[in-house]
């Protein structure tokens, strides 16, 4: 009777249909995503919870940014993005009121292929020359390459003398470096730290810098609010901290 009871149990878990259990949704741009990668396998076994995880660019004019996603009805509960970008978001209604969070910080750094020599971009006449020599520099489209192309690179007086290429996602900026198809990419240093064949050649000085935030928020109307909720928590905690840290930004964690 026992062995039948446990084979009927045995069956019922073979033919439970997979949307019993409890599942998520995230869209997520490239600076956070090292440390997303690093953690989420802890928090999934932790909670019971299968995340499926989708990705956009925090902000411009394309298709595959978040927002755009969001307002073609793209189902999602979660949302990691720059506060820039996210600001947006909620001034367009579609983050759930009270649950946006700041997790971590990163400023912008120089990404070269891995194995060419590193240009100095120790100060700002550095940085200027290093940008004048390039013969081709890309910028993601998102926070910080507007930010690069709106904001800095006129005020440095080079808008006009140097070659800049424009790519959709830091990700694919890093790639055409790595192929050799441009000199430099300039984005999130947790970025080129998260790609393959390139390597950071070093950071902004300070007078120059771009701190950027990425902050996460639970979707308007999510279906899986309180498994966001908690995802929200547990990578704004100090657990998530040696992580956040390990994927080259700085964690904003709220200390008791």
């Amino acid at each position: 009777m026992m062995m039948k009871t446990a084979l009927v149990a045995f069956s019922v878990l073979l033919l439970w249909p997979q949307g019993a259990f409890a599942q998520m949704k995230v869209l997520i741009s490239g600076g956070f995503s090292g440390a997303y990668e690093r953690l989420l396998p802890e928090f999934e076994q932790a909670n019971g919870v299968k995340v499926i995880t989708g990705s956009g660019a925090s902000q411009g004019d394309g298709p595959q940014t978040i927002g755009a996603q969001l307002a073609r009805g793209e189902p999602a509960d979660v949302v990691i993005l720059s506060r820039e970008g996210l600001d947006g978001l909620i001034a367009a209604n579609r983050i759930a009121a009270g649950t946006d969070v700041d997790l971590a910080q990163v400023g912008v750094g120089v990404a070269v292929r891995t194995g060419t020599a590193k240009p100095d971009v120790g100060t700002v006449e550095a940085v200027k020359q290093t940008l004048l020599r390039a013969k081709l520099i890309v910028v993601p489209a998102s926070t910080s390459g507007i930010w690069l192309t709106k904001d800095l690179f006129p005020r440095l007086g080079i808008a006009e003398k140097i070659n800049v290429k424009i790519s959709p996602r830091g990700a694919g900026a890093t790639a055409m470096v790595a192929a050799g198809e441009a000199d430099l990419g300039v984005l999130p240093v947790s970025e080129i730290l998260h790609a393959a064949g390139v390597e950071l050649a070093g950071v902004f000085p300070a007078e120059i810098q771009f701190i950027q935030t990425f902050s996460a928020a639970v979707v308007a109307g999510a279906k899986e609010a309180e498994a966001g909720r908690k995802l929200i928590e547990f990578l704004a905690s100090p657990r998530a901290s040696e992580a956040i840290k390990g994927a080259g930004l700085e964690p904003r964690v709220a200390r008791n």
